[in-house]
This record gives C-alpha cells, sequence and structure tokens, in this order.
C-alpha cells in the first residue's frame, strides 16, 4: 500500500518548483485513480513478456516473481449464486457477478460424489460452449464441466450435475483512492479520516505514481515543463527496473 498523501505531497512539491503551479485536489485524485489503473493494467502486459524469458532462481530479482507479488495484492474469491438457462439440463446463468472483477483466474465447484477435491470448469467461447453439447463426446460431464463468458461479466456454465457452490477466482480492480481534505484559511489540509483511501499498488511503486501524475497534470493544465519532468522521470523509473 502507498499512502496517498505521501504521494500528493511530493507532486505538489515538484509541480511547484519554479512557480509550475498547483494541482487541487479533485484533479490530483482524478490523476491519481489514472495513474493507478495505467500502473495496474501494465502488470499483465508485463507478465505477458516475462514468461518468454527464461527466469532465474533469484526471488528478488526474478521478473515474473516480482510481478506475480505485486498482482497477488488483488487476488479474491467470492462463491456465487446461479440459476437454470431457459429450463435447459445443467445449462446456468449466474446471477450476476461482483462489479470489482478485473480478470477472471478460475471457476471451480466442489460435489463429493465426483471428487473429494475442488473441480476446475474449462473456459470456452460462446460458440464452442454450444456446439460441445451437441455431441456425446464433446458433451460436458460432471469431471469436466465448461463455461464461456458471455457479456461483459456473465457467465454460463455446463455440467452434468447441479452444484451446490460455484467459486470464482479473480484478480479484481483495485480500489478507487481519495485524497480527504478540510479547508483552514483557505488552505487544503490533509484530512485522515474515514473515506481516504490510498493506493492499493505495491509500496515500490510510489514513484511510478508521481511521476506518472505529474504527466497528467501537465497535460491537463497545458504547461509543458511539468509534463517533461514527470515523463522524464517515469521513464528513469522504468529503465531501474529489472528488465523482462
Amino acid at each position: 500500500m502507498v499512502s496517498i498523501d505521501t504521494v500528493y505531497q511530493k507532486v505538489l512539491a515538484l509541480a511547484n518548483k519554479e512557480q509550475r503551479g498547483y494541482i487541487t485536489p479533485q484533479d490530483f485524485n482524478l490523476f491519481a485513480n489514472q495513474a493507478q489503473m495505467e500502473i495496474f493494467e501494465q502488470y499483465f502486459y508485463d507478465v505477458n513478456q516475462a514468461s518468454r524469458q527464461p527466469g532465474n532462481d533469484t526471488s528478488y530479482s526474478d521478473m515474473r516473481t516480482l510481478l506475480d507479488d505485486k498482482i497477488e495484492l488483488f487476488e479474491q474469491f467470492q462463491d456465487v449464486s446461479f440459476t437454470s438457462l431457459f429450463g435447459a439440463l445443467g445449462v446456468y446463468n449466474f446471477d450476476g457477478a461482483t462489479d470489482d472483477i478485473y480478470r477472471v483466474q478460475m471457476l471451480t465447484y466442489e460435489d463429493l460424489s465426483v471428487s473429494q477435491f475442488p473441480i476446475i470448469f474449462e473456459k470456452v467461447t460462446e460458440k464452442e460452449f454450444w456446439q460441445m453439447q451437441q455431441s456425446p463426446l464433446t458433451r460436458p460431464t460432471a469431471n469436466r464441466p465448461i463455461y464461456a463468458q458471455t457479456a461483459g461479466f456473465s457467465w454460463s456454465f455446463y455440467t452434468s450435475v447441479s452444484p451446490s457452490r460455484v467459486r470464482v477466482t479473480y484478480i479484481r480492480k483495485p480500489e478507487k483512492v481519495n485524497w480527504t481534505y478540510v479547508v483552514i484559511n483557505k488552505q487544503a489540509m490533509y484530512d485522515a479520516n474515514a473515506s481516504t483511501r490510498n493506493f492499493e499498488l505495491h509500496p515500490s511503486e510510489e514513484n511510478q505514481l508521481v511521476n506518472k501524475i505529474l504527466r497528467l497534470a501537465g497535460i491537463s493544465n497545458e504547461q509543458p515543463d511539468i509534463m517533461r519532468a514527470g515523463a522524464v522521470m517515469d521513464q528513469t523509473t522504468t529503465q531501474q527496473q529489472p528488465k523482462i
């Protein structure tokens, strides 16, 4: 976790250097949430790139291990309810998925009459979902259930038994950050109350957050020196990170 007040104070200090400008709390919160999502989404691109490169046995310098540690902060699971779809035998729809899902990792269900371990659904396309049910050779079974993502984060799944519980394991989105404040003598002062929300990213991302917010502020306020300062520092930070 990264303190939102620490990031805001660093951003203000850099933006105010040589009278370059002031970033309001409202603008900061907007830029901060965009910067957090940029960094978060970059993780998955970097994982794809890292998986193509040979790793090493040193956990603190292996890029894939470092990325997995950052992503694990957002791993969640949730049991979901479901209903029969159009009365079709074994075909179900979830009754609404959680709103904070970013990427589904796995769907499972438990049936002790089939297996003592959770049974993992195989993900297929929606076309495959319906085609596989037409042939006895490809039709899903209790041991080999399937699911398809239909629209947004709604799913249909098929199994030859009626599962008592289906669990979705997923990566959730970071919660929106919020720098809360009170106005004292016409100055916005940090107020660490219940509505304050810090960045949920790994502590190592603090400098990147500062740099990206500066760049966004410079673009928004049409101040090229702030934008360039943020872009240069962001590039320097990226160069200092382990290469994939």
